[in-house]
């Protein structure tokens, strides 16, 4: 399993720059019926998210600037998406199903704002806490999953799909 955890990837300033913009009452989110393709089985409470593309198909946001670091960091030649994810808190940890980013190889990167007992799963067997200013780089084509937090309000990360 190819995989590496950075912590405090970016400094403090950069951090909060972008933790600020996206957790903060007057950000945009999406409300999406579905974490995964397949969710029959998961209680309703953690059945759907709610995400914001910065960057995907044929629109890239000019919020977009605050990854350039990132992106430079983890050296980005052409970005194919730039995706925040809110998953609500439960009760429980509960986990979502399985799946891959694209089927085609490439690079991602996990950015997460906010620390609380939910995780990553790579592959049902390496689990990445959550912890603020932490970047987890693995291969995307292979099996992963989030899970709810039960510790704070909500988990919030940055997905990151580039080549």
């Amino acid at each position: 399993m190819d995989y590496k955890i950075i912590d405090n990837f970016l400094d403090q300033e950069n951090f909060l720059k972008i933790k600020n913009s996206i957790l903060n009452s007057q950000f945009p989110w999406t409300f999406t019926p579905r974490v995964t393709d397949i969710e029959e089985d998961l209680k309703i409470a953690a059945s759907y998210y709610f995400t914001h593309v910065f960057w995907g198909g044929f629109s890239v946001s000019p919020e977009s600037q605050m990854f350039v670091d990132i992106l430079e960091g983890v050296d980005a030649k052409s970005v194919i998406r730039i995706k925040a994810n809110l998953y609500p808190s439960t009760e429980t940890i509960i986990h979502h199903n399985n799946h891959t980013d694209y089927d085609f190889p490439h690079r991602g990167a996990i950015f997460y704002l906010n620390t609380n007992n939910g995780l990553t799963i790579l592959e049902d067997t390496i689990e990445v806490n959550s912890v603020e200013n932490r970047l987890l780089l693995f291969d995307p084509t292979k099996n992963h999953r989030s899970t709810t937090c039960s510790d704070d309000k909500c988990r919030v990360n940055v997905n990151f799909n580039f080549f």
